[in-house]
């Protein structure tokens, strides 16, 4: 099948080369000439040095993939597209939207005849060998055309058709990711627990990751990447504790308020990242004053 990839960057270089691998018609397209150059170079596909050679190079009814970051950009791109691709093509959004930003670029799109995707991408950078759990939102027809696509991206049984409803992909992706922080919280923890114990100095991590792999009801492949990092560095030497967010976790625990949904685990290993960030914290600080205000326990001086 025909599709062009709009943007490659880790996740969208590695889609196309997928793409490539698995006998599709790939055009590639990144406002960094040099990244599209590599990967045709490397791959194979075309190369599209606007977003008119683009179209250009796409039979109809055309596909359109963009991964990009999620906001002002994607808008920008939607509505490029908008002006040159034809009634019957079809715009694929498949970066980390916010759901919410989904039915506007739906409804720009149908006034213009064009069927719009939103599509919730999961994989990270063991994608291209290993497939990308897929979630796909919006018109069914689109859906069905570009199905030979999704079943190459993703491994066995992992691509899900989750309804008409614009931003009905990006927000069971939003929800994953929810999901995802608790998971990496709850190990963290864990792990953390074994280091502070009498038993950690005869404890090999990796060797822990390992067996609780094999027929534990805690298994998963996050475990198997935790694994990974400890055989790397067994007391995670030299890395900084200072944990990031992409924003769906915040997306997903306002949804949560929103409508009222109590998702205390999730909320909390959210706030587990912020507190990450903070060397010193004051909040911190002030609850060791307190102790010693109220009780006269010691304080540690930095000095």
């Amino acid at each position: 099948m025909q599709i062009a990839m709009v943007g490659l960057g880790r996740m969208g270089s590695n889609m196309a080369a997928r793409l490539l691998r698995k006998g599709h018609q790939v055009v590639a397209y990144n406002r960094t000439f040099e990244k599209t150059e590599a990967l045709v170079m490397e791959e194979g596909g075309y190369a599209a040095r606007s977003l008119e050679e683009v179209a250009e190079q796409l039979d109809a009814p055309r596909a359109v993939w963009l991964m990009l970051p999620a906001g002002g950009v994607v808008d920008q791109h939607v509505d490029s597209f908008l002006e040159i691709l034809e009634p019957g093509d079809v715009l694929i959004d498949g970066g980390n939207t916010h759901y919410r930003d989904d039915p506007g670029r739906h409804d720009r799109a149908r006034a213009k005849s064009v069927r719009y995707l939103d599509v919730g991408v999961s994989g990270g950078v063991w994608g291209l060998t290993e497939g990308y759990s897929l979630m796909i939102g919006g018109p069914r027809d689109a859906f069905e055309q570009l199905e030979p696509v999704l079943r190459d991206l993703a491994p066995e049984k992992g691509y899900l058709y989750c309804g008409s409803r614009p931003g009905a992909g990006h927000f069971v992706k939003m929800v994953h990711n929810g999901i995802e922080y608790a998971l990496m919280q709850a190990y963290a923890e864990g792990f953390n627990i074994l280091e502070h114990s009498d038993y950690a100095d005869e404890l090999d991590y990796a060797d822990v990751c390992e067996m609780w792999n094999h027929g534990s009801v805690i298994r998963s492949w996050l475990l198997e990447l935790a694994g990974n990092a400890f055989r790397e560095s067994p007391r995670l030497e030299g890395i900084q504790a200072w944990v990031s967010d992409s924003g769906e976790g915040r997306w997903t625990v306002q949804q949560a308020v929103d409508t009222a949904v109590p998702a205390p685990v999730i909320t909390l290993s959210l706030m587990e990242r912020f507190r990450s960030r903070e060397e010193s914290s004051f909040a911190d600080r002030l609850l060791a004053s307190l102790r010693n205000q109220f009780g006269g326990h010691a304080v540690k001086s930095t000095e």
